[in-house]
């Protein structure tokens, strides 16, 4: 009953969403130059003294903070999917920064080589978690359920899954200092020192956690229960400031590793 449940709200906030999503077009022809902050940092709205192993702030990243109304509208609900989770968010300048300061040396001189924002931010995601723990999602994705119930205390670590059952990267759920993280960052680090000619998929998004992540061992849920993808937003609204639009057309305009 419970999935019957979390299912039955999913698509009605798809439905409400995919609303909202539409009307946008109205109103940014009408304000064409109109955007909202998303903030750098923000405390949770409500206190949780129930102590959780992954610990209770969402991460998210994006090229620019300033926002479309689709893309401002899925960090609220977001928001209030999660009242008790911090929140804490980073453009590009930022995450360098934070790499440079926590993962200084070969880690921090294999990021500078990355040229594609989206690589950066795969990369990134699983190095401030593996520092802070938390939840990562995407600038497009959204929680279907409360976040606190979704994520349960007693969880070191989710992972979602696509329709056809592989885990992607879109949401990562995780303790600090966590063994199949570590996983991931070392095929990540090996892959952009081999200077092999890969895509971002593959150089450091979800095949390698396919690749790398023993499947008995992970835990992980259907994307159905825990996240969902383009219903508040989508490509033309989370990349109508940046002229070399998403990362799947931009990493054939640019090398996405610099060579040596």
């Amino acid at each position: 009953m419970k999935n019957i449940g979390v299912l039955a709200f999913a698509r009605v906030v798809k439905l409400l969403a995919n609303v909202t999503k539409l009307a946008a077009y109205s109103f940014h022809y009408l304000f064409p130059n109109k955007r909202f902050t998303i903030p750098e940092r923000a405390a949770p709205w409500l206190k949780s003294g129930r102590p959780a192993k992954v610990p209770r702030i969402i991460w998210q990243t994006n090229f620019t903070d300033k926002a479309t109304l689709p893309v401002y509208l899925n960090y609220l609900f977001n928001r209030l999917m999660a009242p008790s989770f911090e929140y804490r968010f980073m453009i590009t300048a930022a995450r360098a920064r934070f790499i440079e300061e926590n993962y200084p040396g070969e880690i921090f001189e294999a990021f500078s080589r990355l040229q594609v924002g989206a690589a950066q931010a795969d990369f990134w995601r699983v190095l401030v978690l593996q520092k802070h723990g938390g939840v990562y999602l995407d600038i497009d994705a959204h929680a279907v359920w409360p976040l606190a119930r979704i994520v349960k205390p007693e969880m070191e670590e989710l992972f979602v899954t696509t329709k056809r059952g592989d885990i992607s990267n879109y949401f990562i759920a995780s303790k600090p200092d966590n063994p199949h993280l570590q996983l991931v960052i070392d095929a990540i680090y090996a892959n952009i020192e081999s200077d092999e000619d890969k895509g971002i998929f593959h150089l450091t998004g979800p095949t390698v956690y396919n690749e790398v992540l023993p499947r008995d061992e992970v835990r992980t849920a259907s994307y159905r229960y825990t996240c969902n993808q383009g219903n508040f937003t989508n490509e033309y609204f989370q990349y109508i400031d940046k002229p070399q639009g998403k990362w799947t057309k931009e990493q054939y305009q640019v090398d996405v590793v610099r060579k040596r």
